[in-house]
């Protein structure tokens, strides 16, 4: 293969970006239309095997500055020059016009436009700051409103389109129907089926309409197990009569939605794929036999990162690589060494261990995605438009209603809310399960000091000691009301996003006070934190934690709002799927 130098490479890459905000482009809402299957055709005509299964890798870039002479630069401009590579995927820090300007400079070295792609589940913000944030898909369940769906999907992708992103690895439509699940929790809709399955599709025609391919993910489900596929390949043990009627209904409806892309998970599913130690990415009768076969889909089928320890702690990546081709998957995100990937894969057909036919339908259905959002006429961002598309104030708004429509009242044993205008002793408790993570309610009680001015505040993470706790206990004790602050993170590799055992014990102490404080809880992340507090008097569901959401709790505390959320999963031996107060703004 022609190899380009690299001083012409850089240079190259230098006059794309000099020439970006230059490069004309429509200032119209982007369509997806018809794909042109002449261009398709011809492209792929003209092209070698290795640049074929270049088509087929996708990897990782930043939206930061980065100087020409930086490796990791020439690394991405060789991969995308060198081995012409068919997409690249935006991964954090990342900010408004970094990532423009990089897309145009790395489409201007692409010999075949690049399908850009990010994971946009909470909005381009989710990636990129500066654009909109909107709260997790779980809230939307909690909502209940496919308007509000479908408004994130539109927001979501007029915003990544103005910015050269083409796809979304959203929406998540695993039913998250075990409460020990570390990885999908919030991120999901909820646990109805039926619920996700409304929602998602909301949000995949807010975002296909709008220009930009929406991923449903993690085919077959994920939401029914406690271990994360970032550190090992779980087991979704359900007979197939359960995955038709819980995982696998949502996926179904989003087929027949007309959802353009699914993701693959790394779990294994033996009622599908009985094979020892195969995790549904590499199934031939999963990938193929169900997805493409029993279900009818035919669009772009990517797996979940292939870096990830689902798959790597079984198989090399080139093995990882080729069972996926083979159980067929278009296209491979984040392999390791893609370039070793790519001349495997070649190498592999040249043996005949991988039919050129495979490789064929696999690629023509990526120039068709490329095709249908238009890439193959024109595949620049006009970087003096972005002020005018990202963050602009109908959709700031649009994603605080979405915020505020999302409050969910559990409890309210005794009328605990709305707080009194002026309480007697009111405390309130700050308690972050993450490392490092102390002043995680800041926000939270600056925005109740101006309501309570007088209120004392005690902060605790996960690494704050007894011997502070114990003296945020006392001073609580003797309070009136008790207002806590809960937040755990959702994050990959964490293994759980329960509370700190130290913290349910000290919210638990506090609760059964005989003649004690009453105790109202707000949970900035998971709704299951109840399941181990259950003695609490008001429980207040926010599902994220966002300055947004610090200060919509504060205004439903004391009153200044309708809460109206509804919970979109069960609260084990508590409360049911759709259970929620409602809680109407205190009249003036």
């Amino acid at each position: 293969m022609k190899k380009t130098s690299v001083p012409a490479l850089l240079a190259a890459f230098a006059l794309a970006l000099a020439g970006c905000a230059r490069v004309p482009a429509p200032l119209t809402s982007p369509r997806l239309a018809a794909p042109d299957t002449g261009w398709v055709a011809r492209t792929l005509r003209k092209m070698t095997i290795e640049e074929k299964i270049g088509q087929m890798v996708a990897v990782r870039f930043t939206g930061e500055f980065r100087n020409v002479d930086s490796p990791s630069r020439r690394e991405l401009q060789s991969l995308v020059a060198d081995s012409k590579i068919g997409g690249l995927v935006l991964f954090a820090p990342a900010r408004v016009y970094a990532t423009a300007e990089l897309a145009n400079g790395f489409q201007k070295l692409a010999k075949v436009p690049l399908l850009m792609a990010a994971d946009f589940e909470a909005g381009a913000a989710n990636r990129v700051t500066g654009a909109t944030l909107f709260p997790p898909l779980m809230s939307l369940g909690a909502a209940g409103s496919e308007d509000l769906a479908y408004a994130m999907g539109r927001i979501t992708a007029l915003e990544g389109r103005a910015m050269g992103i083409h796809m979304t690895y959203a929406p998540v439509v695993d039913v998250n129907i075990n409460p020990d699940n570390p990885i999908i929790n919030t991120r999901s809709v909820g646990a109805d089926p039926a619920l996700v399955s409304r929602i998602a599709d909301a949000f995949i025609r807010g975002v296909q309409e709008n220009g930009m391919i929406a991923t449903a993910k993690h085919f077959p489900g994920h939401g029914d197990t406690s271990l994360d596929s970032h550190t090992l390949m779980p087991t979704i043990e359900a007979d197939l009569d359960r995955l038709r009627k819980v995982e696998l209904f949502p996926f179904q409806a989003a087929i027949d939605a007309g959802v353009k892309a699914v993701m693959s998970a790394h779990l294994a599913v033996p009622a599908l794929d009985p094979t020892p130690g195969v995790p549904a990415t590499l199934s031939a009768p999963i990938m193929t036999g169900l997805l493409r076969e029993k279900m009818g889909f035919r669009g772009l089928i990517v797996t979940d990162a292939l870096e990830m320890a689902g798959v790597t702690n079984t198989y090399s990546t080139e093995e990882a690589s080729l069972r996926a081709v083979l159980a067929g998957v278009d296209q491979l995100l984040l392999p390791p060494e893609p370039a070793k990937v790519i001349a495997y894969l070649a190498a592999a057909v040249r043996d005949g261990r991988v039919p050129v036919s495979r490789i064929d339908a696999s690629v023509r259905r990526i120039l068709e995605t490329k095709a249908s959002l238009g890439l193959n006429r024109s595949r620049f961002v006009r970087i003096d438009a972005l002020s005018r598309l990202v963050a602009p104030r109908a959709f700031l708004d649009q994603a605080a209603k979405t915020f505020e429509s999302a409050a969910t009242l559990v409890r309210n044993d005794g009328g605990v809310l709305p707080l009194a205008t002026a309480p007697k002793k009111l405390v309130l408790l700050s308690l972050s399960s993450d490392l490092g993570d102390y002043f995680a309610g800041q926000a939270f009680v600056n925005a109740m000091r101006k309501r309570f001015p007088d209120a004392p505040a005690f902060f605790a993470d996960g690494d704050t000691g007894s011997e502070t706790l114990e003296e945020a206990y006392a001073k609580a004790a003797s309070a009136q009301t008790v207002v806590l602050a809960l937040f755990s993170r959702l994050s990959d590799r964490k293994g759980s996003v329960d509370l700190e055992p130290r913290h349910i014990d000290l919210i638990r102490r506090l609760a059964t006070i005989e003649n004690g404080p009453a105790v109202a809880a707000v949970s900035f992340g998971s709704p299951y934190f109840l399941r181990h507090i259950p003695e609490v008097d008001a429980y207040l569901c926010l599902y994220k934690n966002t300055p947004e959401t610090q200060a919509i709790a504060a205004r439903a505390l004391a009153g200044e709002m309708t809460i109206g959320g509804h919970l979109p999963v069960g609260i084990p031996g508590l409360y049911p799927v759709g259970h929620g107060l409602t809680l109407e703004r205190k009249t003036p």
